[in-house]
């Protein structure tokens, strides 16, 4: 895969140095043989320090840093070019946990091979600068396009010229499949803060205009973005910077969106966007495939994904499931794609006062026990059950399925519940409603508490909850607020 950021690389000389690392633990060093030597992930504690193995010959920096750019900052990098092998180290090890884990399920390549990606032994790199050189003087190029400084020019470092505008033009080539306006915004809003989106036909081609609020944020997305493709093989990304700066969005629907402004009306016409559930993998290297993935706009390749997803770091108070590990769950979904969207909603987010973690599962089922063996009540079925608020195949609802948010949407509220009633309901669940307002049926409403931790506290609570009547009301995750 070509990015461009290799135009970074071009004013700089290419040398041979040998790159060395201090400190050096064998066991990080020796893990470079066949796959049947490959240290397996769940055997290394997380750390912001990734080694990355099997790279192919006269692999730049540039491509490395790539790898890990949609999921946080990276800070350093070494490269063991006679080894074929790198470590990179990213600004937290919250961004290295998601990056391992979407790899886990998607395997990263590099100009079309297969590499390896696994936690380091490593709790930060230690480079010698003078050795290292070159990789620094990339690595602050990519930096500096990121913190919206200007690298400094006395280490011979390529000057970035400022970003002429917050407006990005998206051209998508070789466009076998739909893209939609959200699918545009779960992608770009990686890199910052997206106001607005029009989206439109010119030329027989699907282009969009996109804004951010910092050009600088443009800068980084178009560095990281252009070239990539969004599905295999097809959608390709063309970006430029507009001329305009100040996009003037009038309807909020699926062709154009302030989000800024939610009060604007949707226009004529009705809503033309489909949820279109595509069988082909998505592109391993796709910043953009990363994001649409969390989105739930694109279906992974379910050939190698498995359905089981391993929690842990749960609170044993609360949770009891597997038998010797009293803080760790396996969870079996019904296909891969749900479990890596579970995976890409529900990683790191708190649960109970404690952070959780969710990874693929190397088990391909969760097995009930044999009938008549007291498993201790550890494991259920769940296929049966009425708390499901996605179980219709091809429903429109899967639309609507959001990472956690302080905002709740409620539904099936039943005649006669007021606004009073569904605030006292969820300030007993232990949080703090901020603000409420009913659809105009009143029977759905949205309801925002203080926290994501306190709304994800409600839904356990509260979803499925008895309000009378054979009423019982559903709770989910909203992607609006009040």
């Amino acid at each position: 895969v070509k990015f461009d950021l290799l135009l970074l690389s071009r004013s700089f000389q290419r040398g041979s140095d040998e790159l060395n690392m201090y400190s050096s633990s064998p066991s990080s060093m020796t893990a470079n043989g066949s796959d049947s030597k490959k240290q397996r992930l769940d055997e290394s504690p997380p750390s912001r320090v990734l080694h990355i193995r099997k790279l192919p010959n006269e692999v730049t920096e540039t491509e490395v840093i790539a790898l890990g750019l949609p999921f946080g900052k990276v800070t350093n990098i070494l490269m063991l070019k006679g080894k074929n092998q790198a470590f990179l180290e990213l600004g937290t090890e919250e961004a290295a946990i998601t990056m391992v884990n979407y790899y886990t399920a998607v395997t990263p390549q590099v100009r079309n091979t297969p590499v390896f990606i696994q936690y380091s032994n490593h709790k930060e790199l230690k480079t010698d600068s003078a050795l290292n050189q070159r990789a620094q003087a990339v690595l602050q190029a990519v930096s500096a396009v990121q913190d919206g400084s200007s690298p400094s020019s006395d280490q011979g470092v390529l000057e970035l010229a400022p970003p002429p505008s917050p407006v990005l033009r998206i051209i998508i080539d070789n466009m076998f499949y739909p893209v939609t306006l959200d699918v545009l915004q779960q992608i770009f809003s990686k890199f910052g803060t997206v106001m607005k989106i029009i989206t439109f036909t010119k030329n027989n081609q699907f282009q969009a205009l996109l804004q951010f609020s910092d050009p600088v944020n443009a800068q980084q997305a178009k560095l990281s973005l252009d070239g990539q493709n969004i599905y295999n093989s097809c959608c390709t990304l063309r970006i430029d910077f507009s001329k305009l700066v100040n996009l003037n969005v009038k309807y909020n629907n699926d062709k154009s969106r302030d989000y800024t402004r939610p009060d604007l009306p949707t226009g004529d016409g009705e809503s033309t966007n489909k949820d279109h559930s595509l069988l082909g993998a998505i592109s391993p290297l796709s910043a953009a495939a990363a994001a649409a993935a969390a989105a739930g706009r694109v279906a992974l390749s379910g050939s190698g994904v498995s359905g089981v997803l391993l929690a842990s770091n749960l609170n044993e108070e609360r949770v009891k499931i597997l038998y010797n590990k009293k803080d760790s769950a396996l969870i079996q979904l019904s296909d891969g794609n749900q479990a890596q969207l579970a995976m890409s909603h529900l990683n790191g987010q708190k649960v109970f006062g404690k952070v959780m973690r969710v990874t693929l599962s190397k088990h391909q089922t969760v097995a009930l026990p044999r009938e008549g063996l007291d498993d201790q009540l550890l494991t259920k079925d769940f296929s049966g059950s009425p708390l499901h608020r996605f179980k219709k195949p091809g429903s429109k609802n899967f639309q609507n399925i959001f990472p956690p948010s302080a905002t709740l949407h409620l539904s099936n509220i039943r005649d006669g519940v007021g606004e009073d009633d569904l605030r006292r309901l969820f300030s007993n669940s232990g949080g703090t409603v901020k603000a409420f307002k009913f659809f105009q049926d009143r029977k759905m409403a949205l309801i925002q508490m203080s926290s994501v931790e306190e709304a994800i506290q409600a839904l356990i609570d509260l979803h499925n909850y008895d309000m009378g009547g054979n009423h019982h009301l559903k709770v989910s995750f909203s992607k609006s607020t009040i």
